[in-house]
């Protein structure tokens, strides 16, 4: 199974502060790759944390919107990047808030979500920003994808709503046959609107970019998360899972 560490306390103080580290399965590299993993591992430090680029997962609730969003900006600064929803269904806005347009992952594609809704209301949905989220959405990937029926194969995942980063904890808890190499879970408090998400990306994008450029983020997570929080003004929680 999964085993969850906290790390430390600076990211956040209060009862919800989880704390948090990321990695990348060791591969064979040159002999310089060697002497580094020889070194972190005096250290005590996972082998695989060495400063190789890492691949980055994007996850809100419906991988409609704030991972989208995140997911095209991190893909345009050319990090290895995928995104996810953590939902039980995509559930988007509708003609009424009783009435929302509700979609089960894995069998739509955004284009699928998008003729549905031009058909049913074209100026609605481009007067409430989904027709440009839908078109964006398509540029780059088929279709939303759920976090809980996709394989791990990222080493940092980041959240922007906290039953999210729950829901993604508990599923790797969930999970066995893994091989116990750190993932790191960070949580970035982002609402829900095609505003913030616009805000909350260039953010994201910053954190991955500082964690990829770590020699050695399981010693300097704290250092990277406090640089964070005082530059772009979040404060964000994270965990480590073991996988």
């Amino acid at each position: 199974g999964v085993v969850t560490r906290p790390v430390g306390y600076s990211v956040a103080h209060s009862s919800r502060a989880r704390r948090a580290v990321s990695d990348e399965a060791p591969t064979p590299r040159l002999d310089a790759r060697a002497s580094l993993e020889r070194a972190a591992s005096n250290r005590g430090a996972h082998p695989s944390i060495m400063a190789e680029a890492k691949r980055f997962a994007m996850v809100c609730a419906a991988n409609m919107n704030r991972s989208m969003e995140a997911h095209k900006v991190a893909l345009n600064a050319g990090l290895d990047v995928k995104s996810y929803g953590a939902g039980n269904r995509v559930k988007l806005p509708g003609a009424s808030r009783d009435n929302p347009n509700v979609f089960e992952f894995g069998r739509v594609t955004y284009k699928d979500i998008y003729d549905k809704l031009m058909a049913e209301d074209e100026k609605l949905y481009t007067r409430n920003g989904l027709k440009d989220m839908l078109e964006r959405n398509m540029t780059i990937k088929p279709a939303p994808q759920r976090w809980q029926d996709s394989e791990v194969d990222v080493d940092v995942v980041v959240c922007f709503e906290e039953r999210v980063f729950d829901n993604v904890v508990s599923d790797l808890k969930g999970r066995v046959g893994g091989s116990g190499e750190p993932l790191l879970v960070i949580n970035l408090d982002v609402v829900d609107s095609h505003e913030e998400a616009l805000n909350a990306a260039p953010h994201a994008l910053k954190l991955c970019e500082m964690i990829d450029a770590s020699d050695d983020w399981e010693c300097e997570c704290d250092e990277i998360m406090d640089k964070f929080a005082a530059e772009a003004g979040r404060r964000p929680i994270y965990t480590v899972c073991f996988y």
